[in-house]
């Protein structure tokens, strides 16, 4: 399985939507994206992950790292998941407390919304 990643801009906020297996031969490219998306001035992320298959501690350190660099510009990155699979994966490191992990985009745009 391959990784297909797109994005576009939602009520400023950029999203990011992740299809495939995240591991450690795909991980790369999403990391790629997040980097440029910051490099652009893009600070609050969403990253849509309701259409991945597979999540390894590779892709799990890409999003950490996405989210320390969203927040040196005081930014944001927020997590699509309802798969019980990889929600599991963050609730076993403790990463639910650190992303916030949201059932819909809607959902994730409000509640980013709501804390400006």
């Amino acid at each position: 399985m391959d990784l297909k990643l797109d994005h576009h801009t939602r009520d400023g906020i950029e999203v990011v939507d992740v299809e495939g297996e995240i591991d450690v031969y795909t991980a790369p490219r999403l990391r790629e994206l997040l980097i440029e998306l910051v490099n652009n001035g893009h600070y609050q992320l969403v990253v849509n992950m309701e259409k991945v298959e597979f999540l390894d501690s590779t892709g799990l350190g890409v999003l950490v790292g996405g989210l320390k660099r969203v927040r040196a510009h005081d930014g944001s990155l927020d997590l699509v998941c309802t798969q019980e699979r990889i929600l599991k994966i963050f609730r076993i490191t403790g990463l639910t407390k650190v992303f916030g992990i949201h059932d819909t985009v809607d959902e994730a745009i409000t509640a980013r919304k709501s804390e400006k």
